[in-house]
């Protein structure tokens, strides 16, 4: 997957260009997804050693963490002002994931919230797409390329939101509008030929 910022996000943007519902369905449960995700991920055991000089509290390299620092590192590279203002969250929520998920009070009752709001959430997406949007979620054409965008999708929209990169969100928005008329001439196209299959031939050939 290339790195190309306005690819991506363009990408990732013409699945959820509902304003009012999908958009905003995503906004909550995006990252609800990502972060509950990280929290279930720390129950793992640490995947190695760390000598002492390089452990980081609350940080044990445990699944939950590896992808904290994945998805943290790869934002900075796609855009390292964004991305070094998310990494401090994502880390940071991390360690406080850790911290609950190796506590002998707090750990069960994270455990069982992270869950309910991971299934809720996911729900919820799968809702927003085929009752809001019309269209089958991004993770269906390319699952890897979704879930690594949709956390930075939201926190670039968030930024949008308080006049980050102006020129960027309207490239952004004239590439979007231009690949969902292009996905509704496919769908239409498509459509179109099989009508007139049923019709004209009478059966399927």
């Amino acid at each position: 997957m290339a790195l190309n910022l306005e690819k991506q996000l363009t990408f990732y943007g013409q699945y959820h260009h509902n304003p009012v519902t999908n958009i905003a369905i995503h906004t909550v449960c995006v990252p609800l997804i990502l972060f509950t995700g990280i929290l279930l991920g720390t129950n793992a055991p640490p995947l190695y050693p760390l000598p002492e000089w390089a452990s980081i509290p609350h940080m044990p390299p445990n699944i939950g963490t590896l992808f904290a620092f994945l998805f943290s590192s790869l934002y900075i590279l796609m855009e390292p002002v964004a991305g070094g203002l998310a990494a401090p969250i994502i880390l940071g929520t991390t360690a406080l994931s850790n911290y609950l998920t190796s506590h002998p009070v707090y750990a069960g009752p994270a455990n069982n919230i992270a869950t309910v709001l991971q299934v809720g959430s996911w729900i919820a997406q799968f809702v927003g797409h085929g009752k809001f949007e019309g269209r089958a979620p991004a993770l269906l054409d390319n699952i890897v390329q979704a879930i690594f965008l949709a956390p930075f999708f939201v926190w670039m929209e968030v930024l949008f939101k308080f006049g980050y990169r102006v020129e960027l969100k309207k490239r952004l928005d004239g590439e979007v509008e231009r690949e969902i008329e292009k996905y509704r001439k496919e769908k239409e196209k498509g459509g179109g030929k099989e009508g007139n299959g049923e019709v004209v031939n009478g059966k399927a050939k």
